[in-house]
């Protein structure tokens, strides 16, 4: 690798690494000022401004699987912040929406971290959303590959290099890992 490619990468992971570490951060100073978790949070805003969603979509709008997700509404449905309700076109389908102490929570909840990163996506032109959108599709497709130990377009994900880690010598999910 050369050492520009190198040092593209570093600042990618850097960039990376600062806005996960700012939208958490971000998203628990909320949380813990009004008595909630992070993921609580995230679910509120995610409800509020989508409404009602089922289980599974609402587990991959918040990237979590659907048993943390079950956990998650079924704490808040004991704080009396969401229900789940049967959906009327689909019987076998279960909305999870937000209750009124749920709806005035969202209300209460100040401009948060996916707020703040819409607006700075906003200011890109078009053409720069729609290449960002590609690129990260694509990283997130090899991420979820190597996490997964699966193949992309028949290529096997090796280790990557990252300072202080180790490369693997496969994916994970191989043997010995």
């Amino acid at each position: 690798m050369s050492a520009n490619a190198k040092e593209d990468i570093d600042r990618i992971v850097e960039a990376v690494i600062f806005l996960y570490t700012e939208t958490r951060r971000a998203t628990k100073d909320v949380a813990r000022t009004l008595g909630l978790t992070g993921p609580q949070v995230s679910t509120i805003k995610l409800l509020e401004a989508c409404g009602d969603l089922n289980l599974s979509t609402l587990s991959e709008r918040l990237s979590a699987r659907n048993s943390t997700v079950t956990g998650l509404v079924d704490r808040m449905v004991r704080n009396g912040l969401v229900r789940r309700r049967r959906c009327q076109e689909d019987r076998r389908v279960v909305l999870i929406e937000l209750t009124d102490r749920g709806r005035e929570l969202a209300q209460a909840i100040p401009v948060t971290a996916m707020q703040t990163l819409q607006s700075a996506l906003r200011a890109l032109e078009t053409d720069e959303r729609r290449t960002l959108r590609a690129i990260l599709r694509k990283l997130s497709d090899r991420v979820r590959a190597e996490v997964e130990g699966v193949e992309i377009e028949g290529v096997e994900i090796e280790g990557v290099e990252i300072e202080g880690v180790e490369a693997m010598d496969g994916p994970r999910g191989a043997e010995g890992s």
